[in-house]
């Protein structure tokens, strides 16, 4: 097992890439190689209760290999990018302490942004916390999609990246909107980077879309023959509601219009599959905006991670 090279800041690796892309395969192999624990930048593996559709680690995989952000949420509760990267900061030299290489893997870019470089200046959280709470009055009195037609007036370029009108996203736009009087989106392009306290190494795991969009469709295939559907179904006899933010995404989504009878089997698959692809295509969209990723052509988990560890020692985070 490789040694850790000597640094006057923490060295931390980002690991990015599209969903089903083999993210999670490679660090648990590189683990072999490297002393390392990860923090998962996951929108969805932070719910507890749902594995199957969130392709989370298993038990035994997050024993021999620390996962950290996983299952800290039930599926009724948010958990932003700020609350992510305050977060991370706390673990990031928490691990470097123990000797171990802090590695940050997933495909949430805006828990990754927020973590690398900063996010904007939040309003004060009292302020954020009524405002959040009469929006969530109004989404279950009238809907979200009379939400995301007032998010279309105040912050049409924030709705546009929302087609599948995620209601977490859009009472986030209007909770900023109505706390701060300035768009989300004009404050992202106007917040400068801010310092952090590491230094970052980026890889990315690239497919040819083909073989990407058939690696989605298997993984799919898989989770709905894997118990996906009962998954949901035991979530929802917990008394959680079917449009709460860990249900309302793609895989669980299509489950719930299965289970109420809406869509057949083999309609709800395909329409999940449909959307996955769809979401994996904001991933890659979204990650093409920068450009100091190291990407590595898609492979077996065991060839990933050895290019990944050569790329890693080459950049002076390892000892050889």
């Amino acid at each position: 097992m490789a040694g850790r090279a000597q640094q006057t800041e923490p060295v931390v690796v980002v690991l990015v890439g599209a969903t089903a892309s083999g993210k999670t395969a490679t660090v648990l192999e590189l683990a072999r190689w490297v002393p390392l624990e990860v923090i998962s930048a996951d929108s969805r593996q932070i719910y507890r209760y749902l594995d199957i559709g969130t392709a989370k680690p298993t038990p035994e995989e997050r024993r021999r290999v620390p996962h950290h952000c996983v299952d800290i949420r039930d599926p009724d509760q948010y958990y932003s990018a700020g609350e992510f990267a305050h977060d991370a900061l706390e673990l990031i030299p928490e691990i470097a302490q123990r000797g171990k290489l802090p590695v940050v893997v997933g495909g949430s870019p805006f828990y990754i942004h927020a973590l690398c470089f900063g996010l904007f200046e939040q309003p004060p959280m009292p302020m954020r916390l009524e405002i959040r709470r009469q929006l969530q009055r109004r989404l279950l009195q009238q809907g979200r999609d009379a939400l995301y037609a007032e998010l279309q007036r105040v912050d049409p370029e924030l709705a546009a990246r929302y087609p599948d009108r995620n209601p977490a996203r859009i009472l986030r736009g209007l909770e900023f909107f109505y706390a701060t009087g300035i768009p989300l989106s004009q404050a992202q392009r106007a917040s400068p980077a801010l310092p952090r306290p590491f230094r970052t190494v980026w890889l990315g795991i690239a497919w040819e879309r083909a073989r990407l969009y058939e690696r989605i469709n298997r993984r799919a295939e898989w989770m709905w023959t894997h118990g996906l559907v009962e998954e949901t179904q035991r979530v929802l006899a917990m008394g959680f509601a079917p449009d709460c933010p860990g249900l309302n995404t793609h895989g669980y989504k299509e489950c719930v219009a299965y289970i109420r009878g809406e869509l057949t089997a083999q309609q709800a698959l395909a329409l999940m599959q449909r959307r996955t692809r769809q979401y994996a295509k904001r991933q890659l969209s979204w990650f093409r905006r920068y450009e100091h990723i190291h990407w590595l052509a898609g492979d077996a988990p065991e060839r990933l991670a050895q290019a990944c560890y050569e790329l890693l020692a080459r950049q002076g985070v390892l000892l050889r």
